[in-house]
């Protein structure tokens, strides 16, 4: 519903603000002598450009679906591999203890346990198919423990604003995204993106332990997160002091040499399991053609939508007023055009992902708009949807204070987007 809301909203808005542009053409020396605003001759073709743009957009979506299927079939088929051959598992057995330490109340080796680890392990591969249902059982699962059967337990409120923080280590369909929109490197903002979705899980646990009050200095906690956090630090602080152009090489070479191992692993596990890897590969080649078919009607509608609230002039309305106020405090703005992204993310992941292809159209793929928005794309997740699916799951009706830890990480997220961009990109 809110997603209809959303699609709505931009259409109407869009012909709102095309009709004041056309009637003030037509009033244009009233509102040049008494206003001060100036109307001209694209005032006028304002319709026009609206129509054309839902042309453009249209164009648009099948050029990027066409190439999606390819890079969703070819990534999804090598995801299978990894799953079948236990990077799951492996990933689970890392973080296990520190998982046992951030959820307190459970019982030890309660089935809840495995089924979120499971699930944070799927997110973070960008196995979306498989950690949804794994969500969903951790939730029935952590409902056996919940003694308020309409209120969302500490546990459960500590799995979802880690599920919406959206740690993510490979971020497939943004990357095939860039792609099909130009990108000279569509791996450019893998790094970026991996330091900034960090920052928000990071603001995300920190905002829930201090409300349910868990001791984030126990040893094994600070083991985990002082040993990421520590290599984060190294690596934020060895770009800062170097030049720009090493960066972005050393991004490119990052983001490549990593995403390439994680399938040169993927197959070793695979042969050490000994799977099928070749069936397995067709298999989650199948479920990844499937997978890109149904994206492409969300995309058409959201960039049809999206093309004419921009054609009316509706989207350089809002993002000239951010940028006049934050320039007011002297405040760089570049980063301004990309904020739409980070704004809808949290209400809508297809209506982010339009925004986000339609800034690269915009801009350009490799532009520093087009650059952020993607690492906007990818920092976070779909918060309120999110928050609706799973607590619907158990009919929960009371979520304390899941809402405002969400929306804390969201938000740090996007502050880490925005620095790191600078930092990599500008």
């Amino acid at each position: 519903m809110l997603l209809n809301y959303i699609w709505v909203g931009f259409l109407l808005a869009g012909f709102i603000v095309a009709l004041v542009r056309v009637i003030g053409y037509y009033y244009r020396d009233f509102f040049a002598d008494a206003l001060g605003i100036i109307f001209d001759r694209a005032d006028l073709e304002v319709f026009s450009a609206i129509v054309n743009s839902t042309f453009d957009m249209a164009e648009t979506s099948v050029k990027i679906a066409i190439y999606l299927i390819g890079v969703m079939t070819l990534w999804l088929g090598i995801m299978k591999i990894g799953e079948r051959g236990g990077a799951i598992n492996a990933l689970s057995r890392v973080v296990s203890p520190f998982f046992r330490k951030i959820f307190p109340e459970l019982p030890a080796n309660h089935p809840a346990i495995g089924s979120m680890l499971m699930n944070f392990c799927a997110n973070m591969l960008g196995l979306d198919n498989a950690a949804t249902p794994l969500g969903l059982k951790a939730m029935k699962d952590l409902q056996q423990v919940n003694t308020k059967k309409d209120t969302a337990s500490n546990s459960m409120i500590m799995f979802i604003v880690l599920n919406t923080s959206g740690l993510t280590i490979i971020p497939i369909s943004i990357m095939a995204i860039r792609a099909a929109s130009g990108a000279k490197d569509p791996t450019d903002v893998f790094v970026p993106l991996l330091l900034a979705t960090y920052f928000a899980t990071v603001a995300g646990l920190i905002a829930v332990a201090i409300v349910q009050k868990i001791n984030l200095f126990n040893r094994v906690v600070l083991a985990y997160l002082g040993g990421i956090t520590a290599i984060i630090a190294l690596v934020i602080w060895y770009l800062t002091s170097i030049e720009q152009p090493r960066v972005e090489v050393i991004s490119r070479f990052a983001g490549n040499f990593i995403l390439f191992m994680f399938i040169i692993t993927f197959i070793w596990l695979g042969i050490r399991k000994k799977i099928n890897i070749y069936e397995s590969f067709i298999d989650g080649a199948k479920e990844g053609f499937e997978v890109a078919i149904k994206i492409i009607p969300y995309l058409v509608a959201m960039l049809f939508a999206i093309g004419v609230f921009r054609a009316s002039g509706a989207m350089d309305f809002i993002i000239g007023g951010l940028d006049k106020f934050f320039g007011l405090f002297g405040i760089n703005t570049d980063f301004i055009p990309a904020l739409p992204v980070a704004f809808m993310k949290p209400l809508s992941g297809s209506g982010a992902r339009g925004l986000m292809v339609e800034a690269m159209q915009t801009y350009g793929a490799d532009s520093f708009v087009g650059r952020l928005a993607s690492t906007f794309q990818g920092t976070t997740e779909t918060t309120f949807y999110t928050l609706a699916v799973y607590f619907g799951a158990v009919n929960i009706k009371k979520v304390r204070h899941a809402v405002s830890c969400g929306l804390i990480a969201d938000l740090a997220g996007v502050i880490a987007a925005i620095f790191i961009a600078y930092l990599f990109f500008h």
